[in-house]
């Protein structure tokens, strides 16, 4: 025969301690906790940042205002007129598209007519 041995109990855990974690109620802003010369230099690197962004976009606006933007550039100058040009020889070709589209038209009805004349008894 066997014999089973009684295993001991384990010893129970000693109490866990008290941790009580509280923040601060008021948080101050960074500019009074980071020194002066810091706060400045982040000041100023932001407004340089800003002036090297928006200054190009101001001075376009500018321009777009007192109408300068084409004359300005001599090469947007001279796109414009040549797209001009363009303009005017589409809307030449246009007026001749017309005219084609009614002699075309002017052709089908006569050779309708003459379909018809040649199908109908005794017509010539």
């Amino acid at each position: 025969m066997l014999q089973v041995v009684d295993v001991p109990a384990p010893p129970t855990p000693p109490p866990l301690p008290q941790v009580v974690v509280q923040g601060p109620d008021f948080f101050p802003p960074p500019w009074v906790t980071l020194p002066p010369p810091v706060t400045l230099l982040i000041v100023l690197g932001f407004f340089a940042a800003c002036a090297v962004v928006l200054y190009p976009l101001m001075r376009a606006v500018g321009r777009r205002l007192e109408g300068r933007g084409a004359a300005g550039d001599p090469a947007l100058a001279a796109d414009v007129e040549n797209l001009r040009q363009r303009m005017a020889e589409l809307e030449a070709m246009q007026h001749r598209v017309m005219e084609l589209e009614e002699r075309v038209d002017f052709a089908e009805r006569l050779l309708s007519q003459r379909r018809e004349a040649e199908r109908l008894p005794g017509s010539q």
